[in-house]
């Protein structure tokens, strides 16, 4: 949004630059991109009064003039213009000065007379295009005092960046109700120049019913969408003469990137840019049978709009008609039918709220997009419609010379007033430190809200209905928080409040696992959980596609499907898992559909780790490098939990376990894949198998202090036990003292007897708080070797 640093001036009497305006706006509501500095180059140019005028007397046209510029002295001027008339104030440039064109101002002789500046015409300035005579202001002002000054030109524009929930920052009237709360200073509307409200026939209802002014009667007013139109009213203002706007009123609608048009269509272009309630005024002798009818388009109907475009309409558009055909299109254009000409004597002033979808779908259909439509899009205030079009019949008196008017309201009935609760308690605890109840009153009172009713820690805080953004508490506190300013806030950060709920233990496994997979290089996959074949008691009624028919009961089902894509993309290296639901043969007791549960996966194949000029083919990956991601995520899901890969058969490599329950697999994968492709395996675990007795994860140990000692053990073992049970009794024989446990070798041959083999661990012992001896060390080992032979047989390699 465009926004004047003067029009809001006239609302707030401010004495902060537009700089400053800027930077207040950002840090309360809406960020300003810009501050545009506005005709700089007229800084030059001061008023000029002139005091004598006189034929050239060597010319039939020209005039030869004295002007007094406020310097003491007079100044001869040579003029063209034949509206120039003593004691009329007129913008002068005196010699040197350099017009918006580039002409620069010399003092030269003109028919034989001296002239020493120019009184200069509005499109000298680039104030327009009239070029008939030179500008003649309207100004008390005294000669001399800066052009600037006097007519608001030199103006800043402001480019507001307004988010859509605050629509009623779409106005001046929205920004300056901020600046004013900021500021400490009244807000006030401002004065309408040349207004006299008392004796100009204007009947303001108040009430909503229909006022008769003097004159023929007001046209019948019927809204048969009201959906699309909760509210519709209007003015008939008779005797206007249409003619170009006074400057106070052009100068505003060009300060905002307008073009001013004429005195009528300013107006409502002043109301939509100072007010945000988009009017519109049709020539009331071009509305035939005296009606007005707010319905929806008929899919036959065209319309001529006012850019000169025939539109096509439709019955999901919401259009006002005279008795016989569409005038405009509600909320977005009105038509070239009604439009506002020199020869319009009597007007029909419309000001209504349409309905945001129904605008925004009108809107979108037809292409076009206005100033109007962007405010009905985002919302407008239905309850200050009677008095801004009071305001606005009350300008078109003063402007265009208006004698007249009668309102109609065709929906008097009032909005029901709002309100949320807020407690202080609540206030302090989301903002770190308490606002007081006399602060939170002055603040929102400020910007519309009042407190309604409440005592202690709870209030009831009325809503304003140009907010329609606040409808819960946490909206009220955020004003409170923007009010109270952002940066009188503590910058220091809170001490940590631990919150009341924990989170959930399978939210808590997935985050664990999710990041142990991201550890070992994996990226995750999230398919729909549909594949191609199942039992039938899987099958979805309505499927995407056939070969998405059957809800899974395995997430290798999906990642095999995606790392065939990738292969056929010829995509070597797949390193997927995926976190997500299966559906068992079990039932839902309450709805009858199949259970659901969560597992883990994972999908690899292709190169172990990216080549590297030191490994240009590096391995690919086998089934221990599968055995070991089924043990990394069994233990992340599972933290403290005893994981085992128990050996099995077939394209099944092993048999995950936890605490010695069943709880996934590790498979060789059989794709539908290219010839060059490496060997696939696949990992998946089911998240739930401990769900009844999670073990508590390990606690947090410090960074050790002491060295570690370390040795290897080379044990003959049968083929028959798992390297696992081995595993377990170390752990039980080691102690305490044992850190870390690492089977680093597998031999075979010379020396190992048939169905035997040597698997070599190495054991790290630590003691925190001290050095270990190496006879403890001895010790230890000899005993856990004297338990791995009581228990399973197990003597050390001494060859």
């Amino acid at each position: 949004m465009n926004a004047s640093y003067l029009w809001l001036r006239d609302f707030v009497p401010f004495d902060l630059s537009a700089t400053g305006i800027g930077d207040l706006l950002t840090s309360r509501c809406a960020t300003v991109d810009e501050v545009v500095p506005l005709r700089q180059d007229l800084s030059g140019i001061v008023i000029g009064r002139v005091v004598e005028a006189a034929p050239h007397p060597d010319s039939d046209y020209l005039w030869v003039t004295k002007v007094d510029a406020g310097l003491g002295v007079l100044h001869d001027v040579v003029c063209g213009a034949s509206n120039v008339s003593v004691g009329t104030s007129y913008p002068f440039a005196a010699v040197g000065t350099v017009l918006p064109g580039g002409l620069k101002i010399e003092k030269r002789k003109i028919r034989g007379s001296v002239s020493e500046g120019m009184l200069c015409s509005a499109r000298e300035l680039g104030l327009g295009a009239d070029h008939e005579g030179i500008m003649a202001l309207e100004t008390a002002a005294a000669p001399g005092s800066r052009f600037l000054d006097v007519l608001p030109v030199g103006d800043s524009r402001l480019l507001v960046d307004v988010l859509p929930n605050r629509p009623d920052l779409l106005s001046h009237q929205g920004l300056a109700r901020e600046i004013a709360a900021a500021t400490g200073v009244a807000l006030s509307r401002p004065p309408i120049p040349g207004s006299a409200r008392a004796g100009s026939g204007l009947v303001d209802p108040g009430n909503g019913h229909r006022a008769t002014g003097t004159g023929n009667l007001a046209p019948v007013v019927e809204v048969q969408d009201a959906e699309g139109c909760p509210r519709y009213m209007s003015a008939v203002v008779r005797g206007v003469t249409v003619a170009p706007s006074p400057d106070w009123l052009a100068s505003r609608i060009e300060s905002v990137g307008g073009r001013s048009i004429n005195n009528v269509v300013d107006v409502t272009n002043y109301m939509l840019h100072g007010f945000g309630q988009p009017m519109h005024a049709f020539d009331l002798a071009r509305l035939s049978g005296n009606r007005v009818v707010v319905r929806r388009a008929s899919p036959t109907e065209k319309l001529v709009t006012l850019d000169g475009v025939e539109r096509r309409l439709d019955d999901s558009m919401t259009v006002i008609a005279d008795a016989e055909k569409p005038q405009a299109i509600a909320g977005v254009i009105g038509g070239k039918g009604s439009e506002v000409n020199t020869s319009t004597t009597d007007i029909l002033l419309e000001a209504a709220v349409f309905d945001a979808a129904r605008v925004r779908a009108t809107r979108t259909r037809l292409g076009i997009s206005t100033d109007a439509s962007y405010r009905f899009e985002r919302g407008v205030d239905r309850t200050s419609v009677p008095d801004l079009l009071a305001y606005a019949t009350e300008m078109l008196v003063s402007v265009a010379g208006a004698t007249s008017g009668e309102i109609t309201d065709s929906s008097p009935a009032a909005l029901a007033p709002r309100s949320v609760e807020l407690r202080l308690s609540r206030v302090a605890q989301l903002l770190g430190q308490p606002v007081t109840r006399e602060e939170i009153d002055s603040n929102l009172s400020a910007v519309g809200f009042w407190i309604a009713s409440g005592a202690g820690d709870r209030l009831e805080i009325g809503v304003p209905t140009f907010r329609p953004d606040v409808v819960s508490e946490i909206e009220l506190i955020e004003e409170v928080a923007r009010l109270h300013g952002y940066e009188n806030f503590s910058s220091e950060l809170r001490p940590f409040r631990p919150g009341t709920v924990p989170d959930a233990p399978m939210h808590l496994a997935a985050k664990r696992v999710r990041g142990a997979c991201v550890a070992a290089g994996l990226l995750e996959a999230r398919p729909m959980p549909f594949v191609r074949t199942g039992d039938d008691s899987h099958r979805v009624r309505n499927p995407l596609a056939e070969d998405e028919a059957f809800l899974r009961t395995s997430i290798l089902d999906s990642l095999a499907r995606r790392a065939e894509y990738n292969l056929a993309h010829t995509q070597r290296n797949v390193r997927l898992f995926e976190i997500g639901t299966v559906f068992t043969a079990d039932r839902d007791a309450d709805t009858g559909a199949p259970a659901e549960q969560t597992h883990a996966a994972a999908v690899v194949l292709g190169d172990r780790r990216p080549a590297h000029f030191t490994e240009p083919r590096p391995p690919h990956y086998d089934e221990w490098d599968a055995k070991g991601l089924a043990v990394l995520i069994g233990s992340a899901a599972f933290p403290g939990a005893d994981i085992t890969c128990v050996p099995a058969g077939g394209d099944l490599l092993w048999t995950v376990t936890a605490n010695d329950r069943p709880a996934g697999s590790v498979r060789r994968l059989k794709l539908d894949a290219p010839v060059w492709a490496a060997a696939a395996f696949g990992i998946e675990v089911d998240m739930e198998a401990l769900s009844d007795a999670l073990a508590e994860p390990k606690p947090y140990m410090p960074v050790p202090a002491m060295p570690s000692m370390e040795v290897d053990l080379a044990l003959v073992v049968p083929d028959s036990t798992p390297a696992a049970d081995v595993e377990r009794a170390i752990r039980n024989a080691a102690g305490d003292l044992l850190e870390s446990l690492a089977l680093f070798d597998e031999f075979r041959g010379i020396g190992i007897s048939e169905g035997m083999r040597s698997l070599a661990w190495r054991l790290t012992f630590r003691h925190p708080e001290r050095t270990l001896r190496e006879k403890e060390i001895q010790g230890r080992t000899a005993k856990i070797l004297s338990a791995l032979e009581a228990a399973l047989g197990i003597r050390q390699r001494t060859f």
